[in-house]
């Protein structure tokens, strides 16, 4: 990882913690007022500059639970790849319902970011059991912008 790796990298967990405590908000992406858990690595990423402002057309709250179309995961694809292990700034989603629909910013694995309802933004421990479904683990899988070392 070189020196602008490391700094982006770093650039991007600071943006994810000055997110802290903004309460959740389906489809907000205001730091302090509302974000849900697509919105906040897309607001994060971009603030850093590794992304451009995304438009964002509406989806309902429970879209994951009524479609097997991966749409929240076809957004990230188009900026990052998937990595078996993440590191700091990385993205993690979980599979919920149908889908790969909630994700997280990687801080240092297994602690993250994310925007969770009811609670708002918080670092949290992504193997905690509070993401995994009772008597399994939930699937998850990570995301990174950055190219990988071949």
């Amino acid at each position: 990882m070189d020196d602008i790796e490391q700094a982006q990298r770093a650039a991007v967990v600071a943006e994810a913690r000055s997110w802290l405590r903004t309460p959740y908000h389906h489809m907000g992406r205001v730091k302090g007022v509302g974000v849900d858990c697509a919105m906040l690595p897309a607001e994060v990423y971009a603030a850093c500059g590794l992304i451009p402002p995304q438009s964002v057309e509406f989806y309902p709250m429970d879209w994951h639970l009524h479609q097997t179309g991966e749409r929240y995961l076809a957004r990230v694809l188009s900026y990052a790849h998937e990595v078996a292990e993440p590191s700091p700034g990385d993205m993690v989603m979980w599979r919920y319902g149908r889908c790969l629909a909630h994700g997280g910013i990687v801080v240092a694995w297994p602690r993250i970011i994310h925007s969770v309802i009811g609670h708002g933004v918080l670092a949290d421990d992504g193997a905690s059991m509070s993401l995994n479904r009772v008597g399994r683990p939930r699937e998850r899988r990570f995301y990174t912008l950055w190219e990988t070392a071949p």
